[in-house]
């Protein structure tokens, strides 16, 4: 079978990275404005350079949960694809190895100029930092109001879905709230989260629990398909 996985916040909030949906707009401390939007660049670039530094650090400290190992334990038997939101790289330090970054990757940077210029990067990011034409880098990262340049192929993977499961997302950031709308109408859908924003329906299956509760749950199911 055809696996896709569509990924939120609440995916890596187990491993201690922390989300901003639940406390008012802001983000360690940030309105998410400042410091994830074309907007803050402009305005205050260090700020941003500065507040991706320390999310970067933090990911260096963090490590998958149960909840992606357990995903690794679906391609073992079917043909898997995970698009997430999220910008860290637990999925494939879980073993994961199609993995599709629908709003970036922050162990990547790039020209502020030429934006098919990237560049891995796990140490800081600073003012004077330039790529090879001599342009001031930024966070890999797509912000709001930017486009998402992975959008199309993210559409294509759950088109061709025999299942779908999302997992710690509010399904409320758009583009990507709309790809469930992608999903093949014989598809069987599962929803993982805690504050579950849709209802159980003879299509959808909704699991009101943590991702790695829930994560287990769904493929002990599915691997009762078999």
């Amino acid at each position: 079978m055809k696996i896709t996985i569509l990924t939120g916040a609440g995916m890596s909030a187990e491993s201690g990275i922390k989300t901003f949906r639940d406390s008012g707009g802001l983000w360690e401390g940030h309105d998410v404005m400042e410091v994830a939007s074309p907007q803050g660049w402009n305005a205050n670039p260090e700020l941003v350079l500065d507040f991706y530094n320390q999310r970067r650090k933090q990911l260096l400290e963090v490590t998958p949960n149960a909840a992606h190992i357990a995903l690794t334990e679906l391609e073992k038997e079917h043909r898997v694809s995970i698009i997430t939101q999220n910008v860290d790289d637990l999925h494939e330090r879980a073993g994961s190895t199609k993995v599709l970054h629908l709003h970036g990757e922050l162990f990547k940077v790039r020209s502020t100029v030429i934006e098919s210029t990237i560049l891995n990067w796990k140490k800081d990011l600073n003012i004077g930092d330039i790529c090879k034409n001599g342009y001031q880098l930024r966070p890999h990262i797509v912000w709001f109001g930017e486009a998402v340049p992975e959008m199309d192929n993210a559409i294509r993977i759950v088109m061709q879905a025999d299942i779908l499961i999302i997992i710690g997302t509010s399904m409320q950031v758009y583009p990507a709230a709309s790809l469930l709308q992608y999903a093949p109408s014989e598809a069987k859908i599962y929803f993982v989260d805690p504050k579950p924003s849709i209802s159980s329906t003879e299509k959808i299956m909704v699991f009101a629990e943590s991702a790695t509760s829930g994560v287990e749950k769904v493929v002990k199911l599915i691997g009762e398909m078999n």
